[in-house]
């Protein structure tokens, strides 16, 4: 699923206010509803040096496109990444397939 990349940073001040939260075991996610499927990615120094930062950013970029295909509608998500020892593409695809659950239900009301 084509997805675009949330970069500036109004439009994330924007989803930190306004959007609502969903929790999973490797991250958080807020989302607002939109017309387009769009997705950014905070990662803080917490996690570790840049290189371990931008892996962890591929990792859920990748997870977030094979998983996209499972929400109803379209959304703006900002995903913040829990601090942990060890980051897999699978828990991360686990994780996004509980929290996509949680907002098709959500959004539905």
């Amino acid at each position: 699923m084509i997805y675009t990349r949330i970069k500036k940073n109004a439009d994330f001040q924007k989803l930190f206010k306004k959007g609502n939260r969903v929790f999973s075991p490797c991250f958080t996610v807020l989302y607002f509803p939109s017309r387009t499927l769009s997705m950014g990615v905070a990662v803080s120094k917490k996690h570790g040096k840049a290189v371990k930062r931008n892996r962890i950013k591929r990792l859920v970029r990748a997870a977030f496109v094979k998983t996209a295909y499972k929400l109803t509608d379209n959304y703006n998500f900002i995903v913040i990444p829990k601090v942990s020892e060890t980051y897999t593409f699978a828990e991360f695809e686990k994780s996004f397939t509980v929290c996509f659950k949680k907002i098709n239900v959500c959004g539905k009301n």
